[in-house]
């Protein structure tokens, strides 16, 4: 083999961890928390830029709908692509994609911090959405590849956790970074930490050893679920305000979504397997992980809006709601009895949680601080329970699909509560948590329960 051809295979082979990092009994936690980049930087990512909107209409001269597309375009990349990217990683290997989703992350957050117009600044952003997507696709399927079953629930709480830290420090942070050194300071506070993280996954992560088939990659699925999402997105963001054509977009959304079922069931190698659908674990877990995103995301919306104290006094309210998650998927199985730490139970606290401020709107701090703890308990026991009905070799597609819920649910949470609240009159906050607790029984009804068991391993 000559030396052109071994450079080239550096490039896209995956490479081993050094025999004392994979022979080491805490490698596994050694790859959680690279994991943990991802998972952190993905919502601390989504919600600082928010802090940046006035900026930039100010900087650019431009509207609040036009500014509205900088996070829309990044949120439309990352759910079109989520499953296509989890169904290649499968196949050509997760880490191989997840390290370059991060150096292809970070150099999109350089790109962003030098933008020279608006329109460069939402081209630079779907490409950052594109590295996003290599991330998260990948980040639930690398836990499952090196964690054993009996422990997959507290790794993905850790992971989930992680998610929680990034949505609650990114509008902290993001308000400093915008007030001391402006817009651009938001997407270079990224770079450093994607210079590490993508050090740290070429010598942490473990290469791939359940791969799928190759077979044909499905280019007629990837584009009609990108179709499909992204459509459903928009008449979503039309719902909240954005001056969209809703009408023919929802008319896109269906199109989009029976040409998918009709030609996946045809398909030689299908992006999406709809046998997997049929599982009654599968489908009930990512129903109840959409459901769980959904009520996540609605007070984060819901609560500003209605909130008639200083913009620090908010923000200090809402933190009960991540601080609350944060502490129940990292420490929940450790400290619960096994019985509460099922994802129906979390659920169910998530649900009695959203009843508080409808029949005590004055104890808003403790119902966001037991709705986060029950969201805490639900989302990383629900995820296990949907990974591991799994078979081997589809842990990348089964993430992708985990997470393109989540991107869908985080859009339902936001048009959901921004219509009550435009809707509701003087009760607009009481009637956005009724609605929300409805979500929550359907998100208890719908999730399954895990069944433990051996996990595998990678080197």
């Amino acid at each position: 083999m000559d030396h052109a051809t071994r450079g080239w295979r550096w490039f896209v082979a995956e490479s081993p961890r050094p025999r004392r990092i994979a022979t080491w009994a805490g490698a596994s936690r050694l790859v959680i928390a690279t994991v943990c980049f991802g998972a952190f930087m993905g919502q601390f990512d989504a919600s600082i830029v928010t802090l940046a909107f006035p900026a930039l209409a100010d900087h650019f001269g431009a509207p609040p709908a036009a500014v509205e597309w900088v996070s829309l375009s990044y949120l439309l990349a990352l759910v079109a692509l989520l499953a296509a990217v989890g169904r290649l990683a499968d196949v050509i290997g997760r880490k191989l994609v997840y390290v370059y989703g991060f150096a292809v992350f970070t150099a999109a957050s350089a790109a962003c911090a030098l933008a020279p117009d608006l329109t460069s600044l939402v081209v630079f952003r779907v490409v950052q959405g594109v590295g996003a997507a290599m991330l998260q696709a990948n980040s639930v399927a690398l836990v499952v590849a090196c964690v054993p079953r009996d422990r997959m629930r507290g790794a993905l709480g850790v992971q989930a956790a992680a998610q929680a830290l990034g949505l609650a420090l990114g509008p902290t942070v993001g308000g400093v970074l915008v007030g001391a050194l402006g817009w651009r300071s938001v997407f270079a506070i990224n770079i450093p930490i994607g210079v590490v993280a993508v050090v740290a996954g070429h010598y942490l992560l473990p290469r791939t050893v359940d791969r799928a088939e190759p077979g044909r990659f499905d280019l007629a699925g990837t584009l009609l679920l990108g179709t499909a999402t992204t459509a459903a997105l928009l008449v979503l963001s039309g719902v909240s305000g954005l001056a969209v054509p809703v009408l023919p977009l929802v008319a896109v959304a269906v199109a989009a979504t029976a040409a998918l079922w009709w030609w996946e069931r045809r398909a030689g190698t299908p992006l999406l397997d709809l046998a997997l659908l049929r599982r009654a674990p599968i489908s009930r877990g990512l129903l109840g992980a959409l459901c769980g995103y959904l009520v996540l995301f609605g007070p984060l919306v819901a609560v500003p809006f209605a909130s008639t104290g200083s913009p620090l006094a908010t923000g200090l309210t809402l933190t009960a709601l991540p601080a609350g998650f944060a502490l129940a998927a990292t420490l929940g199985q450790r400290v619960l009895p096994g019985s509460w730490t099922t994802a129906r139970v979390g659920a169910w606290l998530a649900a009695a949680a959203t009843l508080v401020p409808v029949v005590a709107p004055g104890a808003l701090v403790p119902a966001l601080a037991l709705l986060g703890f029950g969201l805490g308990v639900f989302t990383p026991a629900n995820n296990a329970a949907v990974m591991a009905a799994l078979p081997a070799g589809q842990a990348g597609l089964g993430g992708g699909l985990v997470n393109t819920t989540r991107g869908l649910g985080t859009a339902l949470g936001i048009a959901v509560s921004t219509f009550v609240l435009h809707t509701g009159g003087a009760h607009a906050l009481r009637t956005t948590f009724a609605v929300l607790a409805v979500v929550a029984v359907v998100s208890a009804l719908s999730t399954p329960v895990l069944r433990t068991g051996e996990g595998a391993t990678g080197r």
